[in-house]
């Protein structure tokens, strides 16, 4: 199995940071669904079914996927925070099948869990967006081992470090290991930068103030000389 390489001057890791801080991070008071009290909440949702989060999405679990050499034949997670990172690896590394893990069997018609790729024995990577304690991450690893899958990884989107859900999921995946792309604090430093107006901003010597043409002292968030920048 072969996956298309990502162009070399691109940065698609840099460039999903720079989403996820900016559309699913955010600060305040939240409740968990673990129970739990947090001063942030990540949505990745809001990115990985994004038009261009979701295209990163795909170029960077693609890329980790091959890097890792684990070439397996799918993945998949439990609904529905999988949901959106299956297709978009399965479209952009045009050769992963998906599959989706329901929370519980069908009361209906075949009663199956697993949805979509159901080959018993193949190799398959487990997917999720957010990882707190890791129960979504645990079921599905559970339901897909039940089925027949040979789980070969785990991956996660953002990792919370908390509530130990890293362990509970490495003790569940076993021996297959966890790999997550971004930890909660890369995604919230990331956020703070986009949104400090006080940081020093960086520029071009040759940027200029944009209200007088004179040489400017900051960009942050316009270019300003010295006179306009109060």
């Amino acid at each position: 199995m072969s996956f298309s390489r990502p162009d070399p001057r691109s940065n698609p890791r840099t460039d999903l940071l720079r989403i996820l801080a900016q559309k699913s991070f955010r600060l305040g008071e939240f409740k968990l669904s673990s129970g739990g009290t947090s001063d942030y909440y990540i949505d990745c949702r809001s990115t990985t079914l994004d038009a261009k989060g979701s295209r990163l999405t795909g170029e960077v679990f693609t890329e980790e996927i091959r890097q890792r050499g684990w070439k397996p034949a799918a993945i998949g997670g439990l609904t529905m925070g999988a949901d959106p990172i299956v297709t978009a690896v399965s479209v952009v590394s045009g050769a992963l099948n998906g599959f989706l893990v329901r929370k519980a069997e069908k009361q209906h018609g075949t009663g199956q869990r697993i949805e979509g790729f159901r080959e018993k024995g193949a190799r398959v990577v487990i997917v999720d967006d957010v990882c707190t304690t890791g129960a979504s991450t645990v079921q599905a690893i559970k339901a897909a081992r039940e089925f027949g899958f040979e789980v070969v990884g785990v991956m996660c989107l953002v990792e919370r470090e908390e509530a130990k859900g890293r362990p509970n999921i490495e003790k569940a995946a076993a021996p297959a290991p966890l790999v997550s792309i971004f930890t909660a604090r890369e995604v919230r430093t990331e956020h703070v930068m986009q949104n400090d107006d006080t940081s020093p901003a960086i520029f071009a010597v040759a940027a200029v103030c944009e209200l007088c043409g004179r040489p400017a002292v900051t960009n942050n968030p316009r270019n300003r000389c010295a006179a306009h920048t109060g």
